[in-house]
């Protein structure tokens, strides 16, 4: 499955960019809710231990998510029940979260992308598990990225993420309590190899046009519209962009404009 090795290729990258770090690094916060270094690595290790035993231990995995189910529930937030589960921090931590995404990655590239899995809310198909996992890699490495003041160097494996941000066009709205509207706007994009790619009504009024990684900046939430180039045409372009979210949960506001940003180094 493509998409397998698409995540695998975007935790190598992560790891790429954190491998000059100490272990005093890790303690560094983030502008992500200042989450550390050591909690972003933490909590990708942990649904990516998650989605492993969604697929290959279904059983296993009903087992350990009750007690991150009954922590939500209680009021945890989501860095207090992923340390209950591996308080392990530092370099032990990064050596969990390289040998586990080596292996989710292993086990996806051999799945049935139809293959339904068990998650927190519905199932989803492998391949839209093994997407997220990609999506959750990146969101959340950009803003170790950014604390840094290194600017990615982007590749064409973000379509997934595109996708993903077309595909929960519809839920940015459900979300909010709103009525999606009848027409999905068009979006022209250029990829990072400068490709065209195009998704939506290409024949509506309604256009978003720009790179693809700005794109998926916003429909994950580590950029404000108004932080990228993306040119919005229309009230519905508009309003999807100020409100994208393509991922589960709560309704989830979009940092405000000047927050996510990659930091000049001093």
């Amino acid at each position: 499955m493509q998409q397998a090795s698409d995540f695998l290729a975007e935790s190598e990258a992560l790891e790429q960019l954190i491998a000059p770090l100490q272990a005093s690094d890790f303690a560094q916060p983030t502008g992500f809710k200042s989450w550390t270094f050591e909690s972003i690595i933490r909590h990708l290790h942990f649904w990516n231990h998650m989605a492993n035993l969604a697929l290959t231990a279904p059983d296993a995995f009903q087992t350990e998510l009750k007690p991150a189910v009954e922590g939500m529930m209680a009021g945890k937030t989501l860095p207090e029940i992923e340390l209950d589960t591996f308080s392990e921090g530092g370099l032990d931590l990064l050596s969990l979260w390289q040998t586990g995404f080596r292996e989710v990655a292993a086990a996806y590239q051999q799945a049935d992308p139809s293959d339904r899995v068990a998650w927190v809310g519905p199932s989803m198909s492998a391949r839209s598990s093994i997407t997220a996992r990609q999506m959750e890699t990146w969101a959340h490495g950009q803003a170790i990225a950014d604390e840094l003041g290194i600017e990615r160097s982007e590749d064409d494996r973000i379509r997934n993420i595109v996708v993903l941000g077309v595909n929960t066009f519809g839920w940015s709205f459900k979300v909010r309590g709103m009525e999606v509207p009848d027409e999905q706007p068009a979006l022209r994009l250029t990829s990072p190899s400068g490709e065209r790619w195009e998704y939506g009504n290409l024949d509506s009024e309604q256009v978003i046009s720009g790179l693809a990684h700005e794109f998926a900046q916003v429909v994950t939430q580590t950029r404000n519209i108004a932080d990228t180039r993306l040119e919005c045409d229309g009230e519905v372009a508009q309003f999807w962009m100020r409100n994208a979210q393509c991922f589960a949960g709560a309704p989830a506001e979009p940092p405000a404009p000047g927050v996510r940003r990659t930091k000049v180094p001093s």
